[in-house]
């Protein structure tokens, strides 16, 4: 009685539903109106075939036909009682077993259940909280980023003000926190001054104002801002961003950066202490074809190959693994390795050919954009004149028309394209554009931005050598900042781990680990304070507080902390 005395307590408090109850009030009235309507022409009807009952019984009478009862106690003989039963019966069934339940629930029910459930989803995160990571809004990024903080024990929650919402994502598991993400008690609640990280994912205008909102009570706390627009990255740092994320135009670069144009180079994804990370395309070289035993890439420039791309898959290394034309090995060394891995590379695969770029949008500029400023020749192609109208560093060439008209394709030159970039927002579009410039084009490069992870694997099926998601280069941002690293951006699907080195695999050399074997992972580097032992191998030695630097999916974690946690 005390659990539903108080929901009924905290449901009465609220404003609609107190107007929702004075509606039911007076649709019971109405129903009480007719009832005793009916009562009285009860009598009268009664009166004509010479009967006479009291009131008590026109009421129970009438409640008993017009509930369908009709226990045939007391009943009319004439035509006028048996059309007027008729009227009570009829009306009865619309007034009391159709409108009155619907009422019932719409106006009562409902409202109370709802007031009930937002009961469910917490105000506050728990007493002691620290160290954990704020999210603004519940979003694709945001999922990719949970899971993956989840795999290193750190704490994160969710700010949601619709009521319903919070509380279906509390009873899916995620930890969300209700309130309105404006205001100052939400963030309070949120502890946000004890919190590793605050990220703003919602729109320009609102991560505005919370950013502002949050450093009234936090002035220290790190924030993370996604932008839309290139030109509010300079706002939110003046509202108090420490780190700002035009995801978008990222995207663009980061798929200009994995082109294949010009001479052979390996192109590096990013540099971490002593520890470079890069990749190149064996095409036209003189390691297509061979195992990656046989490619000596060790002796020639002192590099580790700790993963290849094979049409848009990433696999783990294997001696007698054989390289394709087109295939990507990642690479890891010294910055010295990769120089001279370059300076071997330079002579192969001289195609001039302008890079073919699908897609006028911000990504599309994006990539064109960062082309442009290496002095790649770009031939760009949108399908809508007023999006090429904003285009304004001109490309080479820019044509107007379908992508999927074979002439518009033959005008940019897709025949003799050594990379296709395609950079549309419709992921059946992309797929659709790999596996017709694929048949076009069977030795290009072809590089492609998916917007939902799961149709990763149809479009590696069309052709794609390349995809990135907006999710996997916001999710591997965000946690770059907040391990005080540069970005590792691999691909959809792969991805980059810190992982702390679990008790059972201290004091255990890789070998005797296993972590390759059980798990698919494939460790690059070790970190042991302030030391990073980037030449890894079998024999590398595990200590307690050593961080594992590791490639590979979700999943493969998953499998990891369950073997060895």
């Amino acid at each position: 009685m005390k659990f539903l005395s108080g929901h009924l307590g905290y449901a009465l408090r609220d404003q609609q539903l107190r107007t929702n109850l004075a509606g039911l009030a007076r649709y019971l009235a109405f129903l009480a109106a007719v009832v005793a309507l009916y009562s009285v022409l009860f009598h009268f009807v009664m009166l004509q075939e010479g009967e006479e009952h009291s009131w008590v019984t026109g009421i129970y009478w009438t409640l008993t036909v017009m509930s369908t009862l009709g226990f045939g106690d007391i009943t009319f003989t004439s035509d006028l009682g048996r059309a007027f039963s008729i009227l009570v019966l009829v009306s009865g069934i619309i007034l009391l077993l159709i409108v009155l339940p619907f009422a019932f629930i719409r106006y009562f029910y409902a409202p109370w259940l709802e007031a009930r459930l937002r009961l469910r989803a917490p105000q506050a995160v728990p007493a002691g909280t620290r160290g954990h990571v704020v999210f603004a809004e519940w979003d694709e990024v945001t999922q990719g980023l949970v899971s993956r903080l989840k795999n290193v024990e750190i704490p994160c929650h969710v700010v949601e003000e619709d009521a319903s919402v919070a509380t279906t994502l509390y009873a899916d598991g995620v930890p969300v926190v209700r309130g309105a993400v404006d205001d100052v008690a939400t963030h309070r609640a949120l502890r946000v001054d004890q919190a590793a990280m605050v990220v703003l994912n919602r729109n320009d205008l609102t991560n505005t104002n919370v950013a502002l909102t949050v450093r009234e009570i936090a002035p220290s706390v790190p924030l993370v801002g996604v932008v839309e627009d290139d030109h509010s990255v300079d706002i939110l740092e003046l509202s108090g961003c420490n780190h700002v994320l035009p995801l978008k135009s990222r995207l663009g670069e980061q798929l200009a950066n994995r082109v294949n144009a010009g001479h052979a180079e390996a192109h590096v994804l990013a540099s971490y202490r002593n520890l470079t990370i890069a990749e190149f395309s064996t095409h036209a070289t003189p390691f297509a074809g061979k195992t990656l035993l046989e490619s000596r890439l060790r002796d020639i420039a002192g590099v580790n190959v700790v993963g290849v791309w094979e049409r848009g898959e990433m696999h783990s290394p294997r001696p007698d693994m054989i390289l394709g034309d087109l295939s990507v090995p990642v690479v890891v060394g010294s910055s010295e390795a990769i120089e001279r891995l370059n300076e071997f590379l330079f002579i192969y695969d001289t195609n001039r050919n302008p890079v073919v770029v699908i897609g006028g949008g911000k990504v599309g500029r994006a990539a064109a954009g960062a082309l442009a400023r290496r002095s790649i020749p770009v031939h760009l192609v949108e399908r809508d004149a007023e999006v090429a109208r904003r285009i304004t560093d001109q490309p080479e060439r820019l044509v107007v028309g379908d992508a999927a008209n074979r002439e518009v394709m033959r005008q940019v030159g897709i025949e003799e394209a050594p990379s296709i970039i395609l950079t549309t927002n419709d992921d059946a579009t992309n797929i659709y554009l790999a596996s017709y410039s694929r048949r076009l084009n069977p030795e290009a490069r072809i590089l492609s931005r998916i917007t939902h992870d799961r149709n990763l694997a149809a479009i590696q099926r069309a052709g794609a050598d390349l995809t990135i998601s907006y999710t996997t280069l916001g999710v591997e941002s965000i946690l770059a900042f907040l391990h005080g690293r540069p970005p590792i951006i691999l691909g959809a699907g792969v991805a980059f781990h810190d992982l702390p080195c679990p008790p059972s695999l201290e004091g255990r050399t890789l070998r005797e680990s296993g972590i390759g074997l059980k798990t698919g992972l494939t460790v690059i580097a070790v970190e042991t304070g302030e030391a990073m032992e980037g030449d890894t191998g079998p024999d590398t030695r595990l200590e307690r507080g050593s961080v594992l630097l590791a490639l590979g999916t979700d999943e493969q974690v998953r499998r990891f902390r369950e073997k060895y946690d």
